[in-house]
């Protein structure tokens, strides 16, 4: 095997794969990355069994400056040779093997030689053939993945509740996770879509596909399998285990009805939410609370510690409706729900001091929802 290659495309690829090696995994060749290279072009592949990631350098992108000499394939280990990689001295390089799996790298003046091992010994990825492709613009993929994760479990004594829950049904995307004190709960249309899935992907691989998927808009693909997941991010295969088992009916934590209903501006509202927490969280409890004056229109938030002090803030509402309330609730669950949110407008609604209170943006109240429980402080 022997090719040469601009440095910087070549990086690129060793980045990506990365993101999917582990060096505490218990199969030791899973801590090395796997090389590939036909005529046309060169498959990167990295794993830790739970994800997998294989990124393609074509041949034929002038960009990439390929030369390929001679085919095969190789598994070197990931650290040592992503490190030499970055650190050689040219803009290209070149790669070749020989006596054995002896891998010679060099660029310049500059040579190094590493051991490597047999690519046959490398587990193979899963084969996906489901031909119900979901397909997603990456930056409304992104969203829900960042919009939902979240609020999944961060206990292995749920396995269930660590991951998010897809469902793709007339025609609609829905995914919900919840941790129990908290839920957060997106759909997106999907009219060219007649397909159904029904299957809980863990979030700690959306969250690294969510860091894989660019902001130029290219399109996400999501293929399922009995047990995996693959998503295509242009020259880019991203597969991951899905979590067995049956997940929670979340439909019926979500109130119908409110009591109190409040009216804010999502970043104004964080940023009294930051400063109120600043002392809660010296305090054992880390609560704030909110007070609602509904006649007054006038909505106070609160935090203390015995040790450090207090606070006290009145919030700016766009509206004001319904019954006094006084409500306490974790910031951190709440910080987390309103970043989701963005730069928008929402609504809050509360039915009682001990029961779940809901946000949503006021202007696409169906489409996405966020849930917190609050917190019994008598």
């Amino acid at each position: 095997m022997k090719f040469s290659i601009k440095r910087a495309s070549f990086i690129q690829g060793i980045n990506t794969v990365s993101r999917a090696i582990s060096s505490k995994t218990t199969i030791p060749i899973l801590t090395g990355l796997k090389l590939t290279v036909t005529d046309n072009e060169i498959i990167l592949t990295g794993s830790d069994a739970d994800v997998s990631i294989e990124t393609q350098i074509q041949a034929n992108d002038e960009e990439n400056e390929l030369e390929i000499s001679e085919t095969g394939s190789i598994v070197l280990p990931a650290r040592f040779f992503s490190g030499i990689v970055k650190k050689l001295p040219n803009d290209k390089m070149t790669l070749s093997i020989s006596n054995g799996f002896q891998t010679e790298i060099t660029s310049g003046s500059s040579s190094f030689t590493i051991n490597g091992l047999d690519a046959n010994d490398y587990p193979h990825l899963p084969e996906i053939d489901n031909e119900n492709e979901i397909s997603l613009s990456g930056d409304v993929f992104k969203e829900i993945i960042n919009q939902t994760v979240i609020a999944v479990s961060k206990q292995e004594s749920r396995p269930i509740l660590t991951g998010v829950h897809f469902v793709l049904k007339d025609q609609m995307l829905f995914a919900v996770a919840t941790d129990s004190h908290r839920l957060s709960q997106r759909k997106v249309s999907l009219p060219d879509n007649n397909g159904e899935y029904d299957v809980i992907i863990p979030g700690s691989s959306l969250s690294e596909l969510s860091k894989m998927i660019s902001d130029d808009n290219e399109d996400v693909k999501m293929k399922i399998s009995e047990n995996q997941v693959l998503f295509t991010i242009g020259n880019t295969y991203f597969y991951s285990r899905l979590l067995e088992g049956a997940y929670p009916d979340t439909s019926r934590l979500i109130p119908k009805e409110s009591e109190t209903n409040v009216q804010f501006d999502a970043r104004e509202l964080l940023g009294s939410i930051e400063r109120a927490s600043l002392l809660s969280h010296e305090s054992r409890n880390n609560v704030v609370k909110l007070t609602i004056n509904a006649n007054d229109k006038k909505v106070t938030i609160s935090g203390n510690s015995p040790d450090v002090g207090n606070v006290e803030e009145e919030l700016d509402t766009k509206e004001v409706s319904g019954e006094d309330l006084e409500i306490s609730f974790n910031p951190d669950y709440m910080k987390d729900a309103l970043r989701a949110f963005g730069q928008t407008v929402i609504n809050v609604s509360f039915t009682s001091p001990l029961r779940p209170f809901t946000l949503v943006p006021s202007e696409d109240k169906e489409n996405f929802v966020e849930l917190i429980t609050p917190v019994r402080t008598f």
